[in-house]
């Protein structure tokens, strides 16, 4: 055999590799995206009317207080636009720092520094709320920038809107198509928008019983995908 012919195969070796890691699967997703509608619904409903995954909803709210001259509440919707900032830095530093470690997956250690950042917030008194958003805004920064695909499909886990578009757009192309394939990617985006619907309703009623702990369902439901990860890909 050929050096060219044997360096080709093993390229699609990896690549294929590559697309079956379990950080990209669906069932990682799956976990990721009912963690991120709960994270939402909790800062929304529990910690003063912020989003912790939407900082376009914050970034509006921001700006109508600073034209108001209202600086309490502008900062109050600041704090989070600036961590979720912040957040995608750190998850990016991680990737670049540990993407080539062996026995755990640099993924798995964002979502350990996830689980334990949640876990602190559920202790966080109401007092300060601003502290707890910005926590959790950290967090969901962290996570979508490093789980951005599912079956090779690119994904948000913690908002909904391109998912909505890309799921649109698939199930348009299929109408056009009949690709089986295209059929599929878009069940991909509408499953994960209903999973993180769910999450999302899930959360508002668990409020209504453990109140400010409710993010540590968030930490179980992180907690899952990072033991998910430890399963090995199949060999080729």
């Amino acid at each position: 055999m050929k050096p060219s012919t044997i360096t080709h195969s093993k390229h699609i070796i990896f690549n294929l590799h590559h697309n079956r890691q379990m950080s990209e699967s669906f069932i990682t997703a799956a976990f990721l995206s009912v963690s991120g509608g709960l994270q939402d619904i909790y800062t929304y409903n529990s910690r003063g009317h912020v989003f912790a995954n939407a900082q376009t909803g914050n970034i509006v709210l921001l700006s109508q207080n600073l034209f108001n001259a209202n600086w309490n509440k502008a900062l109050h919707y600041f704090v989070p636009i600036l961590f979720f900032s912040l957040g995608v830095a750190v998850a990016t530093l991680i990737r670049q720092s540990f993407k080539n470690i062996q026995y755990i997956h640099w993924r798995q250690i964002v979502i350990m520094i996830e689980i334990i950042l949640l876990f602190i917030v559920g202790f966080i008194p109401h007092n300060l709320n601003a502290a707890a958003n910005a926590l959790v805004s950290f967090s969901c920064a962290m996570q979508v920038q490093s789980f951005r695909k599912v079956n090779g499909y690119a994904f948000a886990s913690t908002m909904c809107i391109g998912n909505i578009r890309s799921g649109m757009d698939a199930l348009c192309s299929y109408r056009q198509t009949h690709n089986s394939q295209t059929l599929l990617k878009a069940f991909h985006y509408f499953a994960i928008i209903f999973l993180f619907s769910i999450g999302a309703g899930l959360g508002s009623i668990l409020l209504l019983s453990i109140g400010m702990h409710t993010i540590w369902i968030s930490c179980i439901l992180l907690f899952a995908s990072f033991s998910i990860m430890f399963i090995q890909c199949e060999e080729f």
